[in-house]
Order: structure tokens, then sequence, then C-alpha cells
């Protein structure tokens, strides 16, 4: 029976195997100035700035960091001007004669929008995950407004 390589098994590649790491990378000479030790990791000679290696998130990090950004701010999530429009818009398809907002108002639609779309996307996601998956589909979406009824949308 031929002798297996532990390195070329399908166990190497396992969830509980720790990958290889990398040999660390070789250190700048000590004849550098003290200012440029100081000034952090610099591109190698000939690599342009903007050509640097940018930092890699494993799937679903940056996600998660974008969730917790959100759910600690309290400000609104939809531009303000892209949003009065849409509601000037909205106003003129129901009356022909020009209406002007205040200000509060528009700001108080607004709050009252985003908190609608984030209890509506709460209850889609339950959907979600009740048929066992976790990616959110408008099906979801459209499932909760059902369920809603009419009298809440």
């Amino acid at each position: 029976m031929p002798h297996r390589d532990p390195d070329s098994s399908s166990a190497s590649r396992r969830k509980g195997a720790t990958p290889k790491r990398r040999p660390p990378a070789p250190t700048a000479p000590a004849s550098t100035s003290p200012a440029a030790r100081l000034s952090g990791p610099s591109a190698p000679a000939g690599v342009a700035p903007s050509l640097q290696k940018r930092r890699r998130f494993r799937p679903g990090t940056r996600a998660l960091m974008e969730i917790r950004k959100y759910q600690k701010s309290t400000d609104l999530l939809l531009r303000k001007g892209p949003f009065a429009r849409l509601v000037r818009e909205v106003c003129q398809t129901y009356s022909r004669d020009f209406m002007r907002w205040q200000v509060y108002a528009l700001l108080a639609l607004q709050e009252a929008a985003e908190a609608f779309l984030v209890l509506l996307f709460s209850d889609a996601y339950l959907c979600t995950i009740h048929a066992k998956r976790v990616t959110l589909f408008p099906r979801d979406i459209q499932l909760a407004r059902r369920i809603r009824g009419v009298d809440n949308l």
C-alpha cells in the first residue's frame, strides 16, 4: 500500500484542519531611518501605492460589520433630497395643485417610511428563516406583506 502525503489528502482541507502559515516577510535592513520604521510598512520598490494589495475579509465578515454599524446608528439611511423629490412627485399624482412641504413634515414621513421598511424586512427575514434559508428572496417580502393584511400593507 503506497504511503500518502497528509497534505495531499482531503483531510487537510476539512473545517477542523488549520491551513499552513506563510513564512514571515523579510525584515527591513537595520540601516533604515527611525522615521521610515515608524511610518509602517511600505510598498515594495517599483510598486505604485494604488496597486498595493487591499485587505480582504472572509465572506460574511463585511456584512456583519455593516449590520453592527447600522444597528448602532440612529441617522436616516435614505438620502433626504431624493426622498423629498419622491414625496413631491407622489403628491403631484394625487393633486393638481403644487403643494409645499415643511422640512419637518418630510423628515417625519421619512422616519415613518424607514421604520416601516425595517419592520417589513425583519418580518420577511423571519419568513426566510422559516423556509430554512439565509438569503432573503422577494417572495419572502411578499409573504410578509400578505400575512400582515391589507390594513398594515
